[in-house]
């Protein structure tokens, strides 16, 4: 019987079992820690993107540099989305414009000096929404600017839209930002709050942004009123001083100065941080009052003027 019979008799296979059976469990032990090996780089490769990825989008979107973070969540977006889209009437729109107002958003806050106030959904909300709206001419009034960051982003996305804003802003620019109730303190920028920030920041929007008015005052100020009141307005912020009585007076010089068809946006309305706010369009509201609410987007009330 040559070698490869005995192989295959049915006794060689019987005692070659064993060693068979021994030779593939260490194959398989070691495919095993093989796999497990390959398995734990791939997770650690994994981590290590991830983490990378992860310093990257805080450095770029995170709360360091302007106190608030710019990152999005699911459903916050899709409220926002929904939210536009009643105003408007147009769910791609809607979604069209707030996607383009929170590339614009990121990109102002990169380049400009401060940043934009309020949260990230009530920005991309009042950027996308006004122009949707309508306005009836292309006059700006913004009362209460902060660095201005804010204007500069409603010019550019009007432009988008062929339009040719003009911008007109009334604010106090005290170094630091006032609201009745609060303690002044420095902002988490470190930028002071002053027309100079205001105009470097409107640069970034071209020639519509270095023509822009700026009135520094107080919105109550009779001196300042009569130093803007020299135009009717297409659209109106209001997001100056956020107690209850100054709101009701910049509600009704809104009315006074604002074009037929006008959009009045009220900023903050719904937050309990200002309830203020709220009361005060609500009382106004109730009254006979050009002001007709048409919804609200994040933390803004909408209006429009007959």
């Amino acid at each position: 019987m040559n070698s490869r019979s005995l192989l295959r008799s049915p006794v060689s296979r019987r005692l070659l079992r064993p060693v068979a059976d021994l030779i593939d469990q260490r194959v398989q032990r070691q495919v095993r820690s093989a796999v497990r090996e390959g398995v734990r780089e791939a997770v650690r490769e994994a981590v290590r993107e991830s983490t990378t990825h992860r310093l990257t989008s805080e450095l770029l979107l995170g709360s360091h540099g302007r106190g608030l973070s710019r990152v999005v969540a699911e459903g916050p977006l899709k409220r926002l989305h929904a939210e536009v889209a009643a105003l408007s009437g147009d769910r791609g729109a809607a979604e069209r414009n707030v996607a383009t107002a929170y590339r614009l958003l990121v990109a102002l806050e990169s380049l400009g000096v401060g940043r934009v106030a309020g949260g990230t959904m009530n920005i991309c909300g009042k950027l996308g929404t006004i122009p949707l709206l309508g306005p009836p001419n292309d006059e700006i009034l913004e009362i209460g600017t902060l660095y201005g960051m804010f204007s500069t982003g409603l010019i550019r996305m009007l432009e988008r839209d062929g339009r040719s804003p003009s911008l007109t802003i009334v604010d106090p620019f005290a170094g630091v930002q006032l609201q009745p109730g609060t303690n002044p303190r420095p902002d988490p920028t470190g930028t002071p709050v002053d027309e100079h920030a205001v105009r470097t920041n409107l640069a970034l929007a071209g020639p519509a942004g270095a023509a822009a008015r700026i009135r520094q005052g107080f919105s109550e100020d009779p001196e300042t009123r009569e130093a803007v009141s020299d135009r009717v307005y297409g659209v109106i912020v209001v997001d100056g001083d956020h107690s209850a009585m100054g709101v009701r007076r910049d509600l009704q010089w809104a009315e006074e100065i604002a074009a037929p068809g006008a959009i009045v946006v009220l900023d903050d309305y719904g937050d309990p941080n200002w309830p203020g706010i709220k009361e005060a369009l609500d009382e106004r509201l109730k009254d006979a009052t050009r002001l007709t609410y048409l919804g609200k987007a994040a933390h803004s009330a909408y209006l429009r003027a007959a």
